[in-house]
């Protein structure tokens, strides 16, 4: 097993989990075995996440692009979020469950299970997990500057006093720091469109292994590369280094 520095935990990680339908051709199986098995992918990071001391787990789980998928395979993704959305799991490990994204887009009787999970959960103190679902980053920074544009046009703002913690401030991520840690599964190196604001001075990891193969123990080594790292903010290692 890994073994890891327990005073360098990463406070949030963020997880593209990419590589569910690949895995299910591999094996011969449809798109949508290889979405149940990463739930179970799922429930068992969850669990090591919060046995590690991550305080913020952000799972990018459906994509404002992905509205564009066969309509079957949405239909199954959304059952999916219906039939696994376990209490059980949050209220075992005092879990709270958060969402970000266009949630009116959703059918109707998902919204409902998201709101029920999200109430019932929020009297948890322990990590927080949020599922990003019809969410896109170039939505959400669009949607920011909506706001702000509607706050100088009714006077509530000044443009000089727009700043980075303004911006902040009307994002869907609004209540969590920004990611400490990326991990993306699958393969590919790209972040798609994801996160972008958040992830400015994020440590990014990819892996080619695909979601449903990653394990606790994967998880751990993805951990233990992030505390090799020396996170510089714009400064010099020197300067890093003496200040540690």
């Amino acid at each position: 097993m890994q073994q890891l520095d327990n005073s360098r935990i990463p406070a949030h990680v963020a997880i593209i989990m990419d590589g569910n339908g690949r895995w299910a051709k591999a094996k011969g199986l449809p798109r949508t075995a290889g979405h149940v098995e990463g739930v179970a992918t799922v429930k068992k990071i969850t669990e090591e996440a919060t046995r590690l001391g991550v305080k913020y787990l952000t799972l990018y789980t459906f994509s404002t692009e992905n509205w564009n998928r066969p309509v079957e395979e949405i239909e199954a993704l959304m059952n999916l979020v219906l039939t696994n959305l376990e209490e059980e799991i949050f209220m075992k490990n005092n879990v709270r469950f958060r969402m970000i994204g266009e949630m009116e887009r959703l059918p109707m009787s998902v919204q409902k299970r998201l709101g029920e999970c999200i109430e019932r959960t929020s009297v948890n103190t322990g990590m927080t997990m949020v599922v990003a679902l019809s969410y896109s980053s170039r939505w959400e920074i669009t949607r920011a500057a909506r706001m702000i544009a509607e706050d100088v046009k009714n006077g509530t703002l000044a443009i000089e006093n727009i700043t980075e913690s303004t911006i902040d401030s009307k994002l869907t991520t609004d209540f969590m720091p920004d990611p400490d840690l990326l991990i993306r599964t699958g393969g590919e190196l790209r972040i798609s469109n994801y996160l972008l604001w958040q992830c400015a001075y994020s440590e990014f990891y990819f892996t080619d292994q695909f979601w449903p193969d990653f394990n606790e123990e994967s998880f751990r080594e993805a951990i233990a590369d992030y505390q090799q790292r020396q996170r510089r903010y714009g400064k010099t290692g020197e300067q890093v280094s003496d200040e540690e």
